[in-house]
């Protein structure tokens, strides 16, 4: 499925993005006078091979949930039960995510693709009482595209990380599943109508491993990679940069091979998230990135299949230090910039407007000539 994946990501159509910059030049507005919108506009007639391109709606959130062995090591002040305890708060519309997803009319997916903890029984994927962990790995109901009830995927790999200051947090076999897991949603999604998906996550202390991650693939120390996550203390901030250095020292993470540097120290979310973007961009149609959990996969999925960059929109410069490294090395300039760190997709949410409003110029505006009026 990786491999398929691949060979279907292909650069962005020139010609598209041609005749998307000229309509700009005839619609009524001075050039240029929408910034970075046009660009936007010009890259996603690029991606989809026509101008203008197709609107980026109905949206779907995907969050991915997995837990991380290197909890253990005290990178994170929030018991590890809280990233359950999370994924039945999406269920219930009670999160931040929820809020902005139906502000914004978006689905919402929850993928349990790792999560060391029992989860709380989603009452519309399986009878009451049903362990999560007997469920179908593959679905736990078909993929619906309904802004008011949220979905829960049952599919993991295995349950949390291993610690990765000791061993490999996956094998390549359980990384490869994760990265196979997220085209699959991916693909799942699209066919069910999506026309824009957008990176989530939940994970208690996936910060850790996201800046492993973004060292890795980027070859910035440690420091650079590594913000506090939730909020930590100066000398818990201290010991997770060691433990990030630490780590990359003991693996030696090789950024040429993707699937070895993700499982060397990535996470089963940020390995599912790569497939994601690689599905999307397979299938051409946009990813809106969230946080830094979503760019750190971003970087494995361009060290896939560097193509893939086409597909994918910053959604916002999280306030992780290690999100601005990974933009930087992507290329990718973020639509806003509110100094977040919540992650679950909602600076992808709040950026979706943004987007939105790009393609819909192309859609929508008159040009000079139909409109009668007069050119400079």
């Amino acid at each position: 499925m990786l491999e398929t994946t691949i060979a279907a990501i292909r650069p962005a159509d020139e010609a598209a993005m041609a005749a998307a910059r000229e309509l700009h030049g005839r619609l009524t507005k001075p050039v240029g006078s929408l910034g970075a919108l046009e660009e936007l506009s010009v890259r996603l007639a690029g991606l989809a091979g026509a101008c203008p391109p197709p609107l980026p709606e109905p949206a779907a959130v995907a969050i991915f949930a997995g837990d991380h062995g290197v909890h253990a090591q005290g990178v994170s002040p929030w018991p590890q039960e809280v990233t359950a305890q999370m994924i039945g708060n999406f269920l219930a519309g009670g999160a931040v995510v929820n809020a902005f997803a139906r502000q914004a009319g978006a689905s919402v997916t929850v993928v349990d693709v790792g999560v060391a903890t029992p989860l709380p029984t989603d009452p519309a994927a399986a009878p009451a009482g049903s362990d999560p962990a007997a469920l179908d790995p593959a679905v736990t109901g078909p993929a619906v595209l309904d802004p008011a009830v949220p979905r829960l995927v049952v599919a993991p790999v295995r349950r949390g990380t291993r610690d990765f200051t000791v061993t490999t947090a996956l094998t390549r076999d359980e990384a490869l599943a994760a990265v196979q897991t997220g085209i699959r949603i991916a693909d799942e999604l699209i066919d069910a109508g999506a026309g824009i998906l957008l990176t989530g996550d939940m994970g208690i202390g996936n910060t850790t491993p996201a800046a492993a991650l973004i060292a890795a693939f980027t070859g910035v120390d440690a420091l650079d990679a590594t913000g506090r996550g939730t909020g930590v203390d100066d000398p818990t901030y201290a010991h997770k940069v060691a433990v990030v250095r630490a780590a990359l020292a003991r693996h030696t993470p090789d950024p040429a091979d993707p699937l070895g540097v993700l499982a060397a120290v990535g996470g089963l979310e940020h390995a599912a998230l790569a497939g994601l973007i690689l599905g999307a961009a397979a299938r051409r149609t946009p990813v809106l990135l969230d946080g830094v959990i979503g760019v750190s996969a971003a970087l494995a999925a361009a060290a896939f299949a560097p193509a893939a960059v086409c597909a994918m929109v910053a959604g916002h410069r999280s306030a992780e230090p290690g999100a601005t490294v990974a933009l930087r090395h992507l290329g990718l300039d973020p639509l806003i910039d509110l100094g977040l760190r919540l992650g679950e997709g909602t600076g992808a949410l709040l950026a979706l407007p943004v987007v939105t409003g790009a393609v819909r110029v192309l859609h929508e505006v008159a040009t000079f000539d139909s409109a009668g009026v007069a050119e400079k």
